[in-house]
């Protein structure tokens, strides 16, 4: 079966910061090479960066018709153009791979582009991010089709696959046969052989990833591309930066403003990961996110009575009922797709998936109610829209990009013993995902590269004001991250608005109170007052 677009374009633009328990680990932090340099060295805060070579800041852009997306970008066919006949437009901009030698290698960065509606009062380009990281914008901007087209207006809508994303030399780790088994296999293991087990494919992952992309290892992370988009704005022709990012994106924003404040233009942060947190207290809060989701999705599922499909008179019974799934998936995989099966670990996977939208919350009903009967094929099919793998059994790069990219980025390692220790409070966070995700603690143990940072700094005085909207019933960026965000980047400059709503993030929902407010932001320069509240948290109770 084919996965449904809009699962499709749903699981592009929310994949998240460290989510799944399948990127690398080892159970040592032997043989880490020294900390990437150009992740630590200062930066310029200002809208010249000094260290770009004058013919990469003056370069021009070729924009051609853009091609079918590449396996590592997710396949599919080249997008076709907007109601009103514009097309969109692909393009390559050159960068230094490494700032601190700017004079060095450069590397391409792939970028796509569609003109704005309205030329006479164009404004310049809202350059978009959509997260993982790992996440391609070449691939994902065309999946929404007109959901920017009041943006469209006056800005030309701009996305880019970041280094080591995609077509931007993308990071290579493990084949699609392999990553195959590693999705299949038990990623919350429960006695000491499947804890060997588990550690050794993990350190397999490691091998595999620095013998396949050692070199560019130390170059991916947010701060290079922070670095990126403070040349990409400058090639573009704008002054500053205009900007809408989600999920990671809105840290990469943060970041961006931190390095370059009075480089900011108009910039929007929705779907915002908490700039405080480390990875474990991230990971914690995403397990916490990814149960509540859970519990507004089983209670909306009981207020509708009987024309719910799943077994419970509460909340907390239809949950006890998929707990009870899980664990006969994980004693006896069910027939999947073709000859594959779902396994405990791929259903876990596909409920995660659909628990991004409420859109699909009717999936992951029909798709748990199948797998009861032992059809397993549509929480497969969710898994792999989250995963990356294509109906022709291909994986884009996310996997490898997402490990490569937080890796670089977070300092912190984890043992198996120090990982054993922290399960329970895990497990007390949810039920459900936490083991899932207390075991992904380990993603980065083992890297070779060292990371950059406990928590990134967004701390951006002298910028203007930066809209950041969160989302009550958000799994994967718990809503606590906005006001987080808004109070890093400092009085004056964080602008917090809430969405009461379901799913991760707000703007992509349709709903009409915050595209409204984004919009008259983006296009007029309104700043909302602080504390702007849209939405009526439909479905479920946001806690």
């Amino acid at each position: 079966m084919r996965t449904p677009p809009a699962l499709r374009a749903a699981a592009l633009a929310a994949t998240v910061t460290v989510l799944l328990p399948l990127t690398a680990c080892s159970d040592s932090g032997d043989g880490a090479a020294d900390t990437d340099r150009t992740q630590n060295s200062p930066h310029p805060a200002n809208a010249a960066d000094t260290s770009v070579p004058a013919d990469l800041a003056s370069q021009k852009l070729e924009w051609k018709p853009c091609p079918a997306p590449s396996a590592a970008q997710g396949g599919g066919t080249a997008p076709t153009p907007l109601p009103g006949g514009t097309a969109w437009e692909c393009s390559f901009m050159k960068v230094p791979l490494d700032y601190a030698k700017p004079d060095g290698d450069t590397i391409k960065l792939a970028l796509i582009r569609a003109k704005a509606s309205n030329p006479s009062k164009r404004i310049g380009s809202l350059i978009m991010n959509f997260g993982g990281p790992g996440a391609s914008g070449v691939a994902t901007l065309p999946e929404f089709g007109t959901t920017y087209d009041k943006l469209r207006t006056r800005y030309d809508l701009v996305s880019f696959d970041p280094r080591g994303v995609g077509r931007s030399e993308g990071v290579k780790c493990e084949n699609d046969k392999q990553l195959d088994a590693r999705f299949e296999s038990d990623l919350t293991p429960d006695d000491a052989a499947e804890v060997q087990a588990y550690v050794n494919q993990q350190k397999e992952y490691v091998a595999t990833c620095k013998k396949n992309s050692g070199s560019e290892l130390p170059y991916v992370g947010t701060v290079n591309a922070a670095r990126d988009m403070n040349l990409m704005h400058r090639v573009l022709g704008d002054e500053k930066l205009h900007y809408l990012g989600f999920s990671y994106g809105t840290e990469l924003g943060g970041v961006y403003a931190h390095l370059f404040p009075k480089s900011v233009g108009r910039a929007v942060l929705d779907a915002v990961v908490d700039p405080t947190e480390d990875s474990e207290q991230s990971s914690l809060g995403q397990a916490q996110g990814f149960q509540l989701a859970l519990e507004n999705f089983t209670q909306d599922c009981v207020n509708r009575g009987a024309a719910c499909k799943l077994p419970g008179s509460t909340g907390k019974e239809v949950e006890l009922w998929i707990a009870d799934l899980l664990q006969r998936l994980e004693k006896k995989p069910i027939t999947g797709l073709g000859t594959r099966q779902l396994t405990q670990s791929q259903a876990i996977t596909g409920i995660a998936a659909a628990l991004y939208s409420r859109e699909t919350w009717p999936l992951l009903e029909e798709g748990l109610d199948e797998a009861d009967g032992g059809n397993g094929a549509l929480l497969l099919a969710l898994a792999d829209s989250l995963n990356g793998r294509s109906d022709d059994g291909r994986y884009d790069n996310s996997t490898a990009a997402n490990t490569a990219i937080n890796c670089v980025d977070t300092k912190q390692r984890f043992s198996v013993d120090e990982t054993k220790a922290r399960l329970p409070e895990f497990q007390k966070a949810s039920p459900i995902f936490g083991d899932y995700l207390g075991w992904g603690l380990m993603a980065c143990t083992g890297w070779p590269v060292k990371g950059a940072w406990d928590t990134p700094d967004v701390s951006a005085p002298g910028a203007p004001p930066i809209l950041v909207v969160g989302n009550t019933g958000d799994p994967a960026t718990p809503y606590e991250g906005a006001k987080a965000m808004a109070d890093a980047l400092g009085k004056g400059v964080g602008v917090e608005m809430t969405y009461k709503g379901q799913g991760h993030g707000a703007y992509n929902t349709g709903d009409a109170c915050v595209q409204k407010t984004v919009g008259d932001y983006l296009l007029d320069g309104k700043v909302p007052a602080a504390g702007t509240v849209c939405g009526s948290g439909a479905g479920g109770s946001d806690k």
